[in-house]
């Protein structure tokens, strides 16, 4: 299968999801055709605030503005056919549930769910409200995936990293990409 992924990131808590699914992505990368990367103006604050540094400007990926509507998943015709938000803020949840496309991670998105491809969101908020509920059913009956970011405890993780990597993991399952991942019941 031809993997072309839009990988974008909100200004949501949780950076350290962006920042190990962008590093496995490198590591896999011998399955992936294309990866294009879309981070709002918070996102790369939040990343600063978070982990202390810039490194979302060195993957070896393609970037684009969040304004580039000329970006080639803008369209359908480019054929990326999975797209993974995360974090997901409910903020652009919301703006996809109501089809909103005000900027080019959530006009991707539209793209993505008219063409029925895979979407993934990766929502990153506690408590939730029967709005952002709401939201997240709207977006699975449209084919949409709500992955939320809660990690697994399965494997003992030690480290934050860790516990955020049974997160990243259960992403790139839905990516269908191989990986070597803790599996429950398997040694």
């Amino acid at each position: 299968m031809e993997h072309k992924i839009i990988v974008a990131v909100t200004g949501a808590s949780g950076s350290i999801y962006a920042k190990l699914l962008l590093d496995k992505l490198v590591e896999l990368k011998d399955q992936i055709e294309k990866v294009g990367i879309v981070m709002s103006t918070n996102a790369k604050y939040v990343w600063e605030h978070e982990l202390g540094n810039k490194d979302f400007e060195k993957y070896p990926f393609d970037y684009y503005d969040k304004m580039d509507f000329t970006a080639p998943f803008a369209s359908g015709s480019a054929r990326y056919n999975q797209m993974v938000i995360a974090p997901c803020s409910m903020g652009t949840l919301g703006r996809i549930a109501s089809g909103i496309s005000n900027d080019l991670t959530t006009r991707a998105a539209d793209v993505i769910l008219k063409e029925r491809r895979k979407l993934i969101l990766v929502a990153r908020e506690t408590p939730l409200h029967l709005i952002h509920l709401q939201n997240m059913t709207t977006i699975t009956q449209a084919g949409g995936i709500i992955c939320p970011a809660v990690p697994s405890f399965y494997n003992q993780p030690q480290t934050i990293e860790e516990a955020s990597m049974t997160v990243v993991n259960r992403i790139i399952d839905l990516l269908e990409l191989e990986n070597k991942s803790y599996r429950w019941g398997e040694k």
